[in-house]
């Protein structure tokens, strides 16, 4: 069990960059980067989660999702596991994906049984939508890499290796929930702790390859960071 800090100023944290990561989010990074397009938030819709399968005890009782922005539609139990972290795991590293499929397929895929596959968040390309398909308390399975499962939260982005088009919309909501759950979890701001899949050791994937800005990227998180940090 992890011991970094009591539990009243862990949720103190939590509180407060989950907050400010939400009102960053409604602001838009765009009007903090200077630029004049700007960030339009698609309204949330409500999501009926469907009776999930096996006895009540291990089902997620509260669906309501960490960061307020997105919304749950949530991955078949069989495709991820619950934990209490970080109680039960340190939380230390965000990793980036690409989902190579449209979100509809990707929601699918994460709610078949036997695609033992998931992760915590999915974006859409316009970067107007963010679904959390796994509570960042539970372990989704989404690196390949078991100890880093444990220790993780997944991002998945719409988009292909083979056919890049990433939108700035896509970088600025991604970097706000990863500069959010960076405050929340105090993970470092470095490419040493925010990864692409690929660079997840063991790793069988090459997304977001080579065509994804990682200066780009990390620019736009430490600017987030910068206005949510507590």
């Amino acid at each position: 069990m992890e011991e970094d800090s009591p539990p009243s100023r862990r949720r103190l944290l939590w509180g407060a960059a989950g907050a400010a990561g939400t009102a960053l989010a409604a602001v838009g990074l765009t009007q903090l980067t200077g630029s004049e397009e700007k960030v339009k938030a698609a309204p949330p819709r409500p999501v009926k989660k469907a009776p999930a399968a096996g006895p009540p005890a291990t089902r997620r009782k509260d669906p309501s999702v960490d960061y307020a922005p997105a919304v749950w539609i949530e991955a078949n139990e069989s495709n991820y596991n619950t934990a209490d972290r970080p109680e039960d795991y340190p939380i230390e590293y965000v990793v980036i994906h690409l989902t190579t499929d449209v979100v509809p397929i990707m929601l699918a895929t994460f709610k078949d049984p036997a695609e033992r596959v998931s992760a915590h968040y999915m974006i859409s390309a316009t970067g107007r939508q963010i679904i959390q398909c796994v509570r960042e308390c539970d372990v989704a399975w989404h690196s390949g890499n078991v100890w880093y499962n444990h220790r993780s939260i997944g991002i998945e982005h719409e988009g292909w290796i083979e056919q890049p088009g990433f939108t700035d919309e896509m970088y600025e909501t991604s970097a706000v929930l990863t500069a959010t759950i960076c405050a929340k979890y105090e993970v470092p701001i470095d490419r040493e702790h925010i990864l692409g899949h690929i660079e997840v050791p063991l790793s069988t994937h090459e997304d977001p390859g080579p065509s994804w800005n990682w200066d780009k990227y990390m620019k736009l998180v430490e600017t987030a960071h910068r206005r949510i940090r507590i």
